[in-house]
């Protein structure tokens, strides 16, 4: 099912998701301060073109709360939205529906990068 529902995946919003993510990385990566920040993004680029078989644990301590204050500020909003809302269409059916749940998940990362990492199941 991974395989296949990566290939479904990346024609049904995971392209947009994973450019968008790569947009932001580069747009990161401007400044020499920013450029760990682009890096995380760029991990989070192939989450967001392949998200099926893996899965998403979340930690990290002040200085992971302090950049995702920062990121939400910044950057978070704007991908959380879209996620949400490509969610939203595809939840419409039901062949849909896990699709629109991974746009989901990608929402919540969009908001907490920091203090995430990605494990395949």
């Amino acid at each position: 099912m991974g395989c296949l529902g990566n290939m479904i995946w990346f024609l049904c919003g995971g392209l947009l998701s994973g450019l968008s993510w790569i947009l932001m990385g580069i747009l990161w990566c401007i400044t020499i301060v920013g450029i760990p920040v682009g890096a995380q993004c760029f991990k989070f680029a192939e989450l967001s073109f392949f998200p099926f078989g893996k899965e998403i644990r979340y930690g990290g301590g002040a200085g992971s709360f302090l950049l995702n204050v920062i990121w939400i500020l910044v950057t978070g909003i704007p991908l959380a939205i879209e996620s949400v809302v490509l969610g939203l269409i595809l939840c419409v059916t039901v062949i849909g529906i896990p699709f629109g749940l991974q746009h989901f998940k990608i929402a919540k990362l969009a908001l907490m990068p920091f203090g995430a990492t990605i494990e395949r199941i």
